[in-house]
Formats: C-alpha cells, sequence, structure tokens
C-alpha cells in the first residue's frame, strides 16, 4: 500500500492494510491503529461510503446530497472558519435550479442574496442589456449575486445537519493507493494528529490549488491573468439587477450586485505581473485606466472605493478537464476543471456535475469497484455539455481577444460590441449558453462561428482595402489557432457518446417507481 503524497510516498505499516479489510466489513469495529508516522493510537476505523476532500460550494453539496441519499460521508476541510474570497459570487439561473433540485436553495435566503436577470454590456458609454430567458421558469429562477462566505457556511451547515454527514478540520497529506486503486486518505488534524480514513469511493474537489489533482489527472493549467477585487457601496446599477460587462481595452470587467448595498467589481489585467498595491501603483492604474471606463453614475463611488485600499487580487486559472479513470477516486469542482472567472460560471458547472454524478451514484454499490469505473467514465463524458458551453465560448474570447496584435484589438472589441447588440433572436440566445440554460453543443459550435465570423466581417468595413483584407485574415487565422485547440482541450468524445452505464436503465425505471 503507497500513500500519493505531494511531497513523498510513505509505505504503509501491515497494520494499516488489516485496518482498511476489517473496516470493508464493519465500520464500527475498534482497533489498535499504527500509522505511517510511527504513531500509535486506539480509535475507530474511519471506514465510510464516500470520502470528500474539500467543503467549499462543490465539496458541500456533494456532502449533502450524497448523505440525504443515506450514504456514510466523511468531510475533510483544511479551514472550517468563513471564507472570506470575492470568488464564487456569481450564481447562473442554471446553477439556482440545480441548487433547488438538490435541496439546498435555501442556502442563498438569508445572505441579502441579490436576483440577477441578465446582463447589461457597456463599451464607450453605450450599452446593449441581454436578459436571461426566463419566460419558461418559475419566477424565483433566476441568477443570484452574494457573498461567497455567507453561502458555503449555509452549505457545510446543511451537510452538517445529516447524522451520517461529518465535516472534520484537517489537511490532506496523501491519497493510499494499492494496486492501483485509491482505498482512502491520509490527513493531518487541526490539532496536528496524522490519521487515516478509508473508504470505496474518495472526491476529491479541493479547490483550484489542488494539492492532489496531479495524482488523478493530467493537468494542463494556463494563467491568462489576473483578477482585481474591489466592492463599491452603496451605489445604483445603472440596470438595476443585472450583471455589467464593460468592454475594455486593456481591461475588461464585470460587475454585479452581491447584497442590497454592495456591488463587486471584478477587474481583468491580462498577463503574469500585476500593479503593486502596496507602492500605490495599482491604485493609480485603476483610477487612470478603469475608471474612465465606469458607467459615469458609479464613477465617484468607484473612485471612492479604490480610496479606500480595500483591493485584493487573485491569480487566474483555465483548465480543461483531463482525469485519470482511476479506480476508487475521482475529481470535481475547480480541481477538475476551471474556466476564466469573467464567466461567472464555476459554481453552474460544479453543481451540474453533483447533480449528475449523485444521479448515476444513487443506489450503486461502491465496493463493486468495476462498475464504479464504468459510471465514473459516463460521468466524466456526460458532464461534458455543460462544462463545455460555458467554458468554450468565454475561454475562447478572452484567449483571442488579448493574443491578437494591439493594433487590431480595438477593432475587434468594437465588433464584439456590435455583434451584441444586433436584434436577432440568435445574439439574444447568447445569453442561454451563458445563463446554462441552453447547453446543446452544436449551439455553442454556432455561437463560436457566427461570433468569429462577423467579426471577421466588421474588419472589411467600410469599404474592402488590402490593409483590411490582410487585417480581417490575420485575425481569423489566429483566432482559428486558439479556438481549435481550445476545443479539442475541452474535447469532443461527449458528442458521439452513446453507451449507457450497466444496469443504468433499470436503476432509473426502479427509482421512478419508488417514487410513484
Amino acid at each position: 500500500m503507497q500513500y500519493l503524497s505531494a511531497n513523498h510516498v510513505l509505505i504503509a505499516s501491515p497494520e494499516s492494510k488489516f485496518c482498511y479489510f476489517i473496516g470493508k466489513k464493519s465500520r464500527t469495529k475498534k482497533l489498535r491503529i499504527k500509522n505511517a508516522f510511527g504513531e500509535s493510537r486506539s480509535g475507530i476505523n474511519r471506514c465510510n461510503d464516500v470520502i470528500i476532500v474539500g467543503a467549499g460550494v462543490a465539496g458541500s453539496a456533494l456532502a449533502f446530497t450524497l448523505g440525504k441519499d443515506g450514504r456514510q460521508v466523511q468531510v475533510i476541510e483544511k479551514n472550517l472558519n468563513k471564507p472570506d474570497t470575492f470568488a464564487g459570487e456569481l450564481l447562473q439561473p442554471a446553477g439556482y435550479l440545480k441548487l433547488s433540485e438538490l435541496g439546498l436553495v435555501d442556502c442563498v435566503r438569508d445572505i441579502d442574496a441579490q436576483m440577477v436577470f441578465g446582463y447589461a454590456v457597456y463599451k464607450d458609454g453605450k450599452s446593449v442589456r441581454l436578459p436571461y430567458l426566463l419566460e419558461n421558469y418559475k419566477n424565483d429562477v433566476a441568477g443570484r449575486g452574494f457573498r461567497h462566505g455567507g453561502f458555503v457556511q449555509n452549505l457545510r451547515a446543511k451537510a452538517a445537519s445529516l447524522p451520517n454527514v461529518k465535516l472534520e478540520e484537517g489537511t490532506v497529506t496523501s491519497l493510499i493507493e494499492e494496486g492501483g486503486t485509491i482505498k482512502g486518505v491520509q490527513y493531518k488534524t487541526s490539532n496536528g494528529q496524522h490519521l487515516r480514513a478509508y473508504a470505496p469511493l474518495t472526491v476529491v474537489c479541493d479547490g483550484c490549488f489542488s494539492s492532489l489533482r496531479k495524482f488523478l489527472a493530467k493537468p494542463k493549467i494556463d494563467k491568462p491573468s489576473h483578477v482585481v477585487g474591489l466592492i463599491v457601496e452603496n451605489c445604483e446599477l445603472p440596470h438595476p439587477s443585472h450583471a455589467h460587462l464593460v468592454i475594455a481595452n486593456p481591461s475588461a470587467f464585470v460587475l454585479y450586485p452581491i447584497s442590497s448595498t454592495e456591488i463587486r467589481f471584478l477587474i481583468d489585467i491580462p498577463g503574469p505581473k500585476l500593479p503593486s498595491i502596496s507602492n500605490g501603483q495599482m491604485a493609480t492604474f485603476l483610477k487612470t485606466m478603469v475608471a474612465p471606463k465606469v458607467p459615469p453614475e458609479m464613477y465617484s463611488a468607484f473612485i471612492s472605493s479604490v480610496d479606500k485600499g480595500d483591493i485584493r487580487t487573485m491569480p487566474i486559472r483555465c483548465m480543461p478537464a483531463a482525469p485519470r479513470h482511476t479506480p476508487g477516486a475521482l475529481l470535481l469542482g475547480d480541481a477538475l476543471n476551471m474556466r476564466h472567472a469573467l464567466s461567472g460560471a464555476g459554481m453552474t458547472v460544479a453543481l451540474n456535475d453533483i447533480a449528475l454524478l449523485c444521479d448515476l451514484f444513487k443506489t450503486l454499490d461502491l465496493w463493486d469497484t468495476t462498475t464504479v469505473m464504468k459510471y465514473t467514465t459516463h460521468f466524466y463524458n456526460t458532464r461534458k455539455p455543460m462544462s463545455f458551453a460555458l467554458n468554450v465560448l468565454p475561454d475562447s474570447a478572452y484567449k483571442v481577444i488579448y493574443s491578437i496584435p494591439e493594433e487590431l484589438r480595438e477593432k475587434v472589441l468594437q465588433a464584439a460590441f456590435d455583434y451584441l447588440s444586433l436584434e436577432f433572436s440568435f445574439t439574444r440566445e447568447l445569453v442561454g449558453l451563458i445563463s446554462g440554460l441552453n447547453v446543446e453543443s452544436w449551439t455553442t459550435f454556432l455561437h463560436v462561428f457566427a461570433t468569429g465570423s462577423y467579426v471577421t466581417g466588421a474588419m472589411f468595413l467600410p469599404v474592402p482595402s488590402p490593409d483590411r483584407v490582410y487585417a480581417a485574415a490575420r485575425f481569423a487565422s489566429s483566432a482559428a489557432s486558439i479556438v481549435i485547440p481550445t476545443i479539442l482541450d475541452e474535447g469532443l468524445g461527449h458528442l458521439f457518446y452513446t453507451e449507457s452505464p450497466p444496469n443504468y436503465s433499470e436503476r432509473k425505471t426502479k427509482q421512478m417507481e419508488a417514487k410513484n
């Protein structure tokens, strides 16, 4: 038995192997355990149905859903204090629907969450409103903006309210592997104890900085930019209850309500370097390069917020899902798949994955490793339509815009805004893709092609000339060299994947009969 650790490989003692097989037969058998660090202790073998590494949005929601299905779940989170981060504050309508489906919708009801009904796109003082297409949904269905910390604490409390779910503070240091199968985890508790936990399934969802990802995936991480976060208080949005996207060069940014009195600004700064906050360079950058692009009615409040100095930054990481199909373990959330923060899609993808995973695994015997592996493969393929739609378009657009020559960028940004301003129903449906409500993969292809074609055509205007033809060709070539690899990285296998896991149809029929 081996411990797959970020720092080293440990060989387990024979006692730990004995513990595992006893634990498989009885979850309450008391044993004398000698851990890999040479310490002896008397305790209960922690052999549950599922171990979850991480109790953020994905981990907490998964723990509650599995616990509600009757699974014995142990969640290990390195810090159970209220998170203080500006990531994960905008939930798309499809994410809200999944939250409701999972029985977690009350987690946004007491944190002053604000309803979001669409986007307003700005450029050079002009704006266009792109409402979500919600006509066929109940009145409560919309996006939500909120403080991340309050939302996560509500999810954790909901999970911990179930008697068969245990939340524990600790740092997972390694995965326990035997014969190519993950048997559990080794972790260090908040009081310094080194313990092991065993289960037939370990789900790693420890976020964008996951230390365990490399053992379960072939990560290809892109770091295109940083995002700057600050809060503007007591100021009205030009389009109430809408997220606002400001198309600008060098920095695009989004703003959306996170409480009844607060508006979050997320400002993208391309490249590997940031202006320094400590010496005032960041404040100068925000005042001179960003503030002139802010809607006029918010300008003074924005400057005031910058002057307060509560400016925070975060590196952006984009990563297509590339899991290794490892018996006994799987990846979820940002540990599996990341996209640009300006898309506001991370939580929506994660909640969709959880709903799908729990439906597939609902009555599955998790000790049947062969069958679980087949269902895991099915999960990784059937999750693709949502993640493909919410990853490809925003990531492709961002990469294209900030990789083309500077002299072409303004023309491309203007053409993109003009495309969004068209009154065609097709362009209006674009927001259906962004919201997660219309995620057919072919729709994604059509929008990528239509946007690229429109922008390329705009390069010829007002009258074609050799210079304009050359510029259009440069743009088309650059865009194709970026978009095609992005699509291939995300994967196309789901377009042709039709196989169902063993006995899935029979299980679904029995579940429906049980409900009736």
